[in-house]
């Protein structure tokens, strides 16, 4: 049996920002920092693993808002921490309080939400969509 999703589950991770994962390599040239859409990847695989083990096995979860305000360059090299927290949950749709912090200050926050779909009936959706 899967835990209980409660208000206030958190979770954080740790990543170091690479090359790859720059503004530039997306093709803003100059802007040698992580870029929005990686750190976004980030904020989702958190809240992903946030609440991961509470899921049952057919269970998934999809993204459908990210509100998020991204204030401070992140330089290549630096770690990365990121930090979810539930703060909402309306049935199937979880809310997370995001905050983002590199070594030296936070670097962005904002609200990121979730809605637990069982996986059967969203593959048929997709099938259906491919059809």
């Amino acid at each position: 049996m899967a835990a209980k999703l409660d208000i206030g589950r958190t979770y954080g991770s740790q990543t170091r920002v690479e090359e790859w994962m720059t503004a530039e390599k997306a093709g803003n040239k100059g802007a040698d920092v992580l870029s929005t859409p990686q750190l976004m990847q980030m904020i989702e695989e958190a809240a992903m693993h946030c609440i991961a083990p509470i899921l049952t096995g057919d269970q998934l979860t999809v993204a459908t808002h990210i509100d998020l305000e991204h204030r401070k360059p992140i330089p290549v090299g630096f770690i990365v921490r990121t930090e979810v927290e539930v703060v909402q949950i309306d049935g199937p749709r979880v809310t997370f309080a995001v905050q983002v912090f590199d070594e030296q200050e936070n670097v962005a926050e904002g609200t990121h939400e979730r809605y637990i779909i069982e996986r059967t009936k969203f593959l048929a959706k997709l099938e259906d969509k491919m059809t």
